[in-house]
């Protein structure tokens, strides 16, 4: 099943790899020294760096994925961040439709979503020329998947060749206004930091990061997404069957035992992920995944208290136990639904199967639940005619499943 999992996870990331675009130094209008491929988005750099005066001549190449969508790259002075960032973004003039190429500056206001993203000239770059044009000279028009060319000329700092860059894409532009780009793994990952002079570059980091990702991921979905719910299956439905005595707590334990080591090792990838990934956050996956595991850990933990059936706390513990347990298999399936979102993986194979899979179980717990009602309700009916006498006390009820 992991295999399965892992595979079909695997199979956007191929399927990624496959389509990437090889970075080119020529283009119509000029002729460049060095090109990279960059991690994400398909897309890829072209650049030649004077030394003599320290000016770099660069061009972007990206595509847009809205007809109304937006296009840019950036250069941070500082780390290799989205705040800070001073970019150049193209998109279709709302009035005419032509493409537009204008600079911003991305402060902390604008991550945070609290105002607009309004135009302003760049102060920390000292951007000497820049224009922008698609793919296909100007009979092309903005479509998804259209390709931009974004070209500037920049003067850097004397000595100073190491250059943060950060890029990006958005489905549409509120006025002059880009709105925040989609936030999967790609979008929050795509910056690079590399040398113009030697074109060593250390963007490679975030392909290793893919790997964990999908390990993540994959340990996740088994464990809090698939075990611990069969774990609690089997305690309501097996546990009354009498002649599995003892087999079905041993089997109820084994389970989410073993779902949850998977998935504390899980939680510890995400949780280096977090540090290996700076810039990049997943608030409402990390607070449900902070959840789960908290409440698998109390589970875990109720074991080592378990009072004995006569106990007059047993009740209590039952309740506790059933509560924690039935929050922690709710949350584990909102936690892994979002996992595929935060992957960009919405709509990939995986997350059918995980689906399909899924609504295989309810099926079998819709049809455990209603055999166990017909079970329960026979049953009382033959108490009810035993105690009035209309059927001997020698008989005896079917044996099943109840509640």
């Amino acid at each position: 099943m992991s295999q399965l999992v892992l595979f079909l996870l695997l199979l956007p990331l191929c399927s990624h790899t496959a389509l990437a675009s090889h970075c080119t130094t020529e283009t119509a209008t000029k002729t460049f020294q060095k090109c990279m491929n960059l991690p994400t988005q398909q897309a890829s750099i072209a650049w030649t760096f004077h030394p003599h005066n320290s000016s770099l001549e660069l061009a972007f190449f990206g595509s847009f994925i809205s007809p109304s969508g937006w296009v840019g790259f950036g250069i941070n002075p500082t780390s290799p961040e989205m705040t800070g960032t001073q970019a150049l973004i193209a998109f279709p003039d709302p009035n005419t439709g032509q493409i537009v190429l204008l600079p911003y500056i991305l402060d902390p206001s604008v991550k945070l979503q609290k105002s607009p993203l309004l135009s302003h000239p760049l102060d920390n770059i000292h951007l000497l020329s820049s224009n922008a044009a698609l793919y296909g000279g100007k009979m092309a028009t903005i479509h998804n998947g259209a390709t931009i060319q974004i070209y500037a000329t920049i003067k850097l700092q004397p000595n100073r060749t190491k250059i943060h860059y950060v890029w990006n894409r958005g489905l549409y532009v509120q006025g002059y206004s880009p709105t925040i780009h989609p936030t999967t793994s790609s979008d929050l990952s795509s910056t690079a930091t590399f040398d113009v002079l030697s074109g060593s570059s250390s963007a490679p980091q975030h392909n290793d990061l893919t790997m964990l990702r999908v390990i993540h991921g994959t340990l996740n979905a088994i464990s809090w997404g698939i075990l611990l719910p069969m774990g609690a299956i089997t305690a309501r439905y097996l546990r009354h069957i009498q002649s599995l005595g003892p087999v079905w707590f041993y089997a109820h334990a084994g389970i989410q035992l073993f779902g949850f080591i998977l998935g504390t090792v899980g939680f510890a990838i995400g949780i280096r992920l977090g540090e290996l990934s700076p810039g990049v956050e997943y608030r409402l996956h990390r607070k449900l995944g902070i959840a789960v595991f908290c409440l698998g850990a109390m589970q875990t933990l109720a074991l080592l208290f378990r009072p004995n059936e006569r106990n007059r706390f047993r009740k209590y513990w039952k309740s506790y136990h059933h509560f924690v347990g039935y929050s922690c298999v709710v949350l584990g399936f909102v936690n892994v639904f979002q996992g595929f979102e935060v992957m960009g993986a919405s709509r990939s194979y995986a997350k059918l199967s995980y689906c399909l899979g899924l609504s295989t179980m309810i099926g079998v717990c819709i049809a455990l639940e209603v055999n166990s009602w017909v079970v329960f309700c026979r049953k009382s009916k033959e108490d009810k005619m035993r105690r009035e006498g209309l059927i001997g006390s020698s008989d005896k009820g079917s044996s099943g499943i109840q509640n």
